[in-house]
């Protein structure tokens, strides 16, 4: 009787994702599956983006509440053509009070504080003509 060999060995087939690139490695691409209230985060300019970062990191949820106006403004946003500009708008708020209310136990603070800085990558992204995900 032969050996037994496992169904990889046999084939000679790999489980590796991604396809192989002229230097020989393999590219592997990995996306982030972002919840409605992250994935609601608008591109603003850099300049407002820092802003409500620098808002965001000493008065919790008021940048992130002053982004959601700028769904209101034309902001692009990733959910809008699914969900519409009104519910984008009302996530973006939803997402303030949320780091309002929970910043006196931290929370809130540290979410405000990171949802400034995917604005500001977000933001970045845009500027340099990137298509890529926060």
């Amino acid at each position: 009787t032969p050996p037994s060999h496992t169904h990889r060995e046999m084939t000679g087939s790999s489980s590796m994702a991604g396809g192989p690139t002229a230097g020989g490695g393999v590219v592997v691409e990995v996306r982030e599956k972002k919840g409605p209230l992250r994935a609601a985060i608008p591109t603003m300019p850099f300049p407002l983006a820092v802003i409500c970062l620098f808002l965001n990191t000493f008065i919790p949820g008021l940048g992130t509440f002053i982004s959601a106006f700028t769904v209101l403004c034309g902001a692009r946003n990733e959910l809008i053509t699914e969900r519409g500009v009104c519910c984008v708008f009302w996530l973006n708020v939803a997402a303030a009070l949320i780091q309002i209310l929970t910043a006196v136990i931290m929370v809130g603070w540290i979410m405000s504080i990171f949802w400034g800085m995917d604005m500001v990558i977000l933001a970045s992204c845009r500027d340099q003509g990137i298509a890529q995900d926060v």
